[in-house]
């Protein structure tokens, strides 16, 4: 072990065991250039346990570490032009700026902003900017099972799916979970008909024709039968349902919100100025 680093583990011990609880004089451990580490500026995780065989170690790569990042800093703002060395410091103050302001906002909004938003507020946005939800693409309410060609009592799942009966219903997800290879029902959510008919590995040319033609759809390939059961779909041009733009359209009323919040803080604090004088035009 070199004399340098048993003379930082020494002063390390023994600051450990006199610093306790008592307010001394910075201890340094390096120095790197002008730069100088001290000993309460390593991190505690490491030296808890000096006596830990890989401790050392540890600690030795740690100040080597810190060192050439020291000089390399040095180096580089040695050689950099006033220029360039002003136009850090001023983009370290605007990010200063917009991290502490952005903060105080953050912590604002926590504290003051009203974030509950009921169903009757969702409706009445949804009600009076339909033409904001007009459907893009043609999307289903759907189930998607995929099962192996030789699955016994196949006609039987297939006459389930094409059932509305709950207790069908809990019969074919029973028969399925035993023999499906896929079982998909979406969560019951509205999906659009590209995300489904991607399951079936066929082209569909004529989507809106298929979604009108079909209610139940079946297919197969030389290992599987496809089977797709249609409760409901929406064309594209047509209004979303309010279930399907729903959390859209939490987004964008939070958002609103948010926005008309950070302008009455922003206006409160800019009048507040005025009226205290604390801000005037030379």
């Amino acid at each position: 072990m070199n004399r340098a680093l048993v003379f930082v583990l020494i002063i390390i011990t023994l600051s450990a065991c006199t610093q306790t609880g008592r307010n001394e004089k910075r201890m340094p451990v390096a120095r790197a250039g002008d730069a100088i580490l001290y000993y309460d500026e390593i991190p505690s995780a490491l030296i808890e346990d000096i006596t830990k065989p890989d401790s050392i170690l540890i600690i030795h790569n740690y100040i080597n570490k810190w060192a050439r990042s020291q000089l390399l800093f040095q180096k580089a703002e040695s050689n950099l032009t006033s220029e360039v060395l002003k136009e850090i410091v001023k983009q370290v103050e605007d990010t200063r700026f917009n991290l502490v302001t952005h903060e105080y906002q953050r912590q604002m909004m926590l504290e003051k902003m009203d974030t509950l938003i009921d169903d009757k507020e969702l409706e009445a946005y949804y009600s009076s900017n339909e033409n904001s939800f007009i459907l893009t693409s043609n999307i289903v309410k759907a189930l998607f099972i995929k099962l192996p060609l030789e699955t016994p009592g196949l006609d039987r799942i297939k006459r389930l799916a094409r059932s509305n009966s709950q207790e069908d219903i809990k019969d074919l997800e029973t028969l399925c979970y035993q023999f499906a290879e896929k079982y998909d029902d979406f969560d019951e959510n509205w999906i659009t008909a590209d995300r489904l008919l991607f399951e079936l590995k066929e082209s569909i040319e004529n989507q809106e024709a298929f979604l009108k033609r079909n209610s139940f759809y079946e297919t197969s390939n030389a290992s599987s039968v496809y089977l797709v059961t249609i409760f409901d779909y929406r064309l594209r041009g047509t209004l979303s349902p309010f279930d399907y733009v729903k959390d859209d359209i939490k987004r964008i009323i939070w958002n609103n919100r948010r926005i008309e919040f950070l302008r009455s803080l922003e206006n409160g604090i800019y009048n507040e100025a005025l009226k205290e004088n604390s801000f005037k035009i030379y």
